[in-house]
């Protein structure tokens, strides 16, 4: 199966010059726990609601904090025409819960998280994939910012 099968295709992209609050809002509103951040059609980080919580309440920085000085920069994604199992060993391996889904042209296409892995995934690789997830360390550490 190929991640465009399993991925979620609405997302937005937020600006990396927005505010966190304006970050958690979009959240909120959308019920999710993560947003792509873009700049000149270009994917250029995520934010979390624990980059919110960690990176900038927790280090009392205010709502009107810029989304890039909280963000993950580097950000790790994998390509819709994939293999979802190539994906899910990717997410294992780098420590994350979601992965923006871009096109070979490298345009933001959706998003796969865990919870559209656990609908197509069989449960031997969802859970070495979760447990790899769940390991500590990793490059995404929230706190190695």
């Amino acid at each position: 199966m190929k991640v465009r099968e399993a991925m979620t295709g609405d997302v937005r992209l937020c600006s990396p010059d927005r505010s966190i609050r304006e970050a958690a809002e979009m959240m909120a509103d959308q019920d999710i726990g993560a947003l792509p951040v873009g700049e000149n059609d270009r994917l250029v980080g995520m934010i979390t609601d624990r980059d919110i919580a960690v990176r900038a309440v927790a280090r009392g920085l205010g709502p009107d904090t810029k989304i890039r000085e909280v963000m993950s920069p580097d950000v790790m994604y994998c390509f819709d025409d994939e293999e979802l199992d190539d994906a899910a060993q990717n997410m294992g391996d780098i420590k994350v819960r979601r992965l923006p889904v871009l096109n070979r042209d490298k345009r933001l296409v959706g998003i796969i998280a865990i919870s559209d892995l656990t609908r197509r995934e069989d449960d031997k690789q969802i859970g070495q994939t979760i447990a790899e997830i769940s390991a500590p360390g990793g490059a995404h550490s929230q706190t190695a910012h």
